[in-house]
């Protein structure tokens, strides 16, 4: 389903609205839909793909269907859960929501796997059966992990306010990112333990924000693990369920979703926002812009130059530099999960405890040994996969890669790269596939299709910068920038997403609710949760569609 109507099909589209939004990822939707629902706005939300959702929408071959970014979500397992709370308020409860288990993440390092389990203490137990000697270091670094996250409210909060009201009580909301929070990761962690086993194992997870952990800062790090402590799931009905159960919410206020519909420039009139152009050369109004499209492109692409480079906001943002690129392999296998014996369980796999090392070697040569594979199986996580698919299974195999490697073919078009990328593609196709009959070895033979995507496939298709997956990179110099805002210095103009907050569906989420508390110059995540409360006391968990295990 390719969800939003398409601009080429809506020849009476209005031309003023109360805001519109450039993207339509998670940032885009959730500042779209919470305008919407607290404060009535018509909201405009123009996406340059065929389909709505960026990251979270999914992408179908005959038979087939994949997710391309919502791979697992934490903290939405119950109804009470902050990030379920949010969710539920942005698709008014209509999204479910498949537990993933006991077991969320598996390490593997060379022959080694091990558990990352549910629930804090379960957590600190496993880690404490597999490491006995270095009980007091688990210890110390989930306390670490505790505090650090529980500092990050108040720290977003202040990106919200106005920048007067910052000036005056920012310094005290920021104080909760310390010096050490600021540190890498590494570092944090090797003050408490020398086991580099035991290191490698933690930070297993830094895929998720994109950084090795000698690069990472240990903020973002803690912001993750807590953020998985108690589990996680996955959509109901695929990750295009979190597009398809909000947009209504967009629409009931007046809003209209929008697909092909490119926007050029925003038009800026007396140094405010006050419209968009697109790519026909037509032009849209409202008194709020909001772009999810990412700070570079935002100042480097849709601002009018001379204005955008005397804001120096595309400088600032080079300065720190893109996230991580990545190759997706996308797998689909004529059998069911339970013949190939797929789990729910995300496997992360490593050659060994290196990160550091496997990672610049690959960086540097794309034919090197993968750094990390990371294997996930959606028709194992949706209970509703064998419904829509009937006798059928789905993989994808991930590994983080260097935009270099692919920046000679950056001036071609899709699927007319010429022969030479097309033998590398294969190439790393067949390696990715090795990993998969390793780990799940009853799929060998019964691929039907095997379609492999680039960092050109990243910057095609959802136009991030040299194929960054997570938007601005997560080291220390990103979270020390306070420019870093939904406020622009173009009145009128916001920022949503990632780069607001941080990488993941949730992190680019709240970059959403942030910028909304920005236009209506409100706590908007106070009322979003006093709203979910209340609803939770009329309608009590217990009384709330169950999710299908």
């Amino acid at each position: 389903m390719r969800i939003g109507t398409s601009y080429k099909q809506h020849p009476g589209l209005a031309e003023n609205w109360d805001a519109i939004v450039i993207g339509s990822g998670i940032g885009g939707m959730a500042a779209a839909a919470t305008l919407s629902k607290l404060a009535g706005k018509r909201v405009l939300v123009l996406e340059r793909h065929y389909t709505a959702g960026g990251f979270t929408h999914t992408f179908r071959r005959p038979g087939y269907e994949w997710d391309v970014g919502v791979h697992y979500i934490g903290d939405v397992n119950h109804p009470r859960a902050t990030s379920r709370r949010l969710f539920d308020f942005i698709t008014d409860g209509e999204l479910d929501w498949a537990d993933l288990g006991e077991v969320y993440d598996r390490i593997i390092l060379g022959e080694n796997a091990y558990d990352l389990v549910k629930g804090f203490e379960s957590f600190r137990a496993q880690m404490h059966e597999y490491f006995p000697r270095d009980k007091d270091a688990i210890d110390q670094y989930l306390e670490k992990v505790i505090s650090t996250a529980k500092k990050a409210q108040m720290f977003f909060a202040e990106k919200a306010m106005p920048p007067l009201v910052s000036k005056l009580f920012g310094g005290m909301m920021r104080r909760g990112v310390t010096k050490e929070a600021l540190r890498t990761t590494r570092e944090v962690l090797e003050d408490i333990t020398q086991n580099q086993e035991l290191i490698a194992v933690l930070t297993g997870q830094f895929g998720d924000y994109g950084l090795v952990p000698a690069e990472s800062c240990f903020y973002i790090h803690a912001m993750v693990v807590a953020h998985y402590l108690r589990g996680a799931a996955y959509p109901v009905g695929g990750a295009s369920r979190i597009a398809e159960t909000i947009v209504p919410v967009i629409e009931r206020s007046g809003g209209e979703m929008l697909t092909n519909a490119e926007v050029t420039e925003i038009i800026i009139e007396n140094e405010r926002a006050v419209g968009v152009r697109l790519v026909d050369g037509r032009e849209l109004r409202a008194p709020v812009i909001i772009s999810n499209a990412g700070v570079i492109n935002t100042f480097e692409q849709l601002v009018p130059a001379p204005l955008a480079q005397s804001i120096g906001y595309a400088t600032k943002a080079r300065e720190i530099g893109a996230s991580v690129a990545h190759l997706s392999l996308y797998v689909g296998l004529k059998g069911t999960t339970e013949e190939f014996q797929l789990e729910r369980t995300n496997l992360w796999i490593y050659p060994d405890q290196h990160h550091e090392k496997n990672f610049q070697r690959f960086l540097g040569d794309v034919n090197a040994p993968f750094p990390m594979v990371y294997l996930s199986f959606p028709s194992a996580k949706d209970p509703d996969f064998e419904r829509r698919y009937p006798g059928k299974s789905t993989i994808e195999a991930i590994t983080m890669g260097s935009y270099d490697s692919f920046r000679r073919w950056e001036n071609t078009s899709w699927k007319k790269r010429g022969s030479e990328y097309d033998e590398l593609k294969a190439s790393l196709t067949e390696r990715l596939l090795d990993k998969i009959y390793e780990h799940a070895p009853a799929t060998r033979g019964r691929v039907e299709v095997a379609e492999l995507s680039t960092p050109l496939s990243t910057r095609n298709f959802a136009a991030h910068p040299e194929g960054a997956i997570y938007g601005l990179s997560h080291d220390a110099h990103r979270y020390e920038q306070r420019w870093l805002r939904p406020q622009t210095p173009i009145k009128g103009l916001y920022l949503s997403g990632a780069d607001v907050v941080s990488a993941g569906v949730v992190g680019a989420m709240m970059g959403g609710f942030i910028c909304s508390s920005a236009v209506l110059r409100g706590n908007v995540l106070g009322q979003v949760l006093k709203h979910q409360a209340q609803t939770l006391r009329d309608n009590p968990p217990s009384t709330h569609k169950a999710a299908p295990a």
